[in-house]
């Protein structure tokens, strides 16, 4: 009897992140036999911490955060798709990306990772509390901030979401983030952005300093006090009857200024270490799950949020999830794909605390930026190098 291939994954240990790739690798080992794909799990913060280059060496298949990109494409630890699917699947996976996600796993003219899975920032509700309170849903930032007053908003406050948010900000009011070769954001709109910022976060409970995007559902769901999360990664696992005491509506964001406000990109890519022994399996595996065949049946029904376009335009997949998909998608297309050169991801680690340090004790925002500036400056040493 010939012994089975065997490839190991690692993803991240949510119901959305884990499920659908044992799902996928389950149906992967009944139509081809000889294969077999072991997942482990790692916590959220772990997947966004741990570097892509020690994972390669243990892993053959690896969910992975976009700006990972250019770390992986300088270290030459992952495989590039374009060596081994068809340039015909690949270009169907670019026409049908939702926002940038397809884009944000190309570097330096290679593709690294599929995008299996799409989100950015969005709004969640629970219709039945702000039904209690006889507040309408909040269409601008204005109505949030009101809402907040009452105490009944949450949202993320942890260094990487404050750093996502602060971006965010940026783009909402005209101007990118990390463009310039001298400063993170220009001081006039970076100080705009800090006072903004601070004057909601300091209408939220402490407690949000500790929470990821999730465990903010999960008080949303499981307690009763927050009814409207202005912004945090979707989980479209909370909109779907019995994953939680109370389903979740998601929605757009709200506007600011007259304008929609933009999110920074997330989700997550399926990639192909460059280390394994049976990197043809692997990348054909890859191909498997990113089929919008599978994304739209096998992937969402099994808690995935997928990145194929035509998953978040299917009828029964929006009916599963009370429109999670159709509601969010125009933020997904609207949203900040943030630099993934290599030394990003210095920056992306560190500068968060220091936008956290501001929103809980203030200070002076040109002070902030400086630093947030110094730390951008050394990033910026391998940008040369790599792209």
């Amino acid at each position: 009897m010939t012994e089975k291939i065997q490839l190991k994954g690692i993803t991240w240990g949510h119901t959305r992140g884990f499920v659908p790739m044992v799902a996928t690798a389950q149906r992967y080992e009944e139509l081809c036999p000889a294969v077999e794909i072991v997942w482990t799990k790692r916590t959220l913060q772990e997947f966004a911490d741990k570097s892509v280059t020690d994972l390669a060496m243990e892993y053959d298949l690896l969910v992975i955060d976009h700006p990972w990109t250019g770390h992986a494409a300088a270290k030459g630890m992952l495989a590039a798709f374009d060596d081994y699917l068809s340039a015909d699947f690949l270009a169907d996976q670019r026409a049908n990306s939702v926002g940038k996600s397809h884009e944000s796993y190309n570097f330096l003219g290679k593709q690294w990772a599929l995008a299996t899975d799409a989100a950015t920032p969005v709004a969640a509700s629970r219709p039945d509390l702000l039904q209690a309170l006889q507040v309408a849903l909040p269409r601008t930032f204005e109505d949030v901030l009101a809402l907040a007053k009452t105490g009944k908003v949450g949202f993320s406050l942890l260094p990487i979401d404050s750093l996502m948010h602060f971006y965010g900000l940026c783009c909402s009011l005209g101007e990118e983030p990390c463009q310039d070769n001298e400063k993170v954001i220009s001081d006039a709109v970076g100080i705009k952005v800090l006072k903004l910022f601070k004057s909601l976060a300091d209408e939220l409970d402490a407690g949000f300093y500790d929470k990821n995007p999730f465990r903010v559902f999960e008080e949303m769901t499981q307690r009763d006090e927050i009814a409207y999360c202005p912004f945090a990664y979707g989980y479209s696992n909370y909109a779907r009857a019995g994953y939680a005491r109370k389903v979740l509506h998601f929605h757009d964001l709200v506007s600011l200024n007259g304008t929609p406000m933009i999110s920074t990109l997330g989700g997550a890519g399926l990639a192909v270490s460059s280390q394994g022994k049976h990197i043809d399996v692997a990348m054909d595996y890859a191909r498997f799950v990113a089929t919008p065949e599978v994304q739209e049946t096998l992937y969402v029904e099994n808690g995935g949020q997928p990145g194929h376009l035509r998953a978040w335009k299917n009828e029964q997949v929006n009916a599963a999830t009370a429109n999670y998909f159709s509601n969010t998608l125009p933020a997904l297309d609207r949203a900040y794909l943030r630099p993934r050169y290599d030394g990003h991801l210095y920056f992306q680690d560190h500068a968060g605390d220091i936008v956290v340090d501001y929103l809980r004790d203030g200070g002076d925002e040109k002070v902030v930026l400086d630093k947030m500036n110094a730390m951008y400056l050394e990033s910026l040493v391998d940008k040369e190098d790599h792209g």
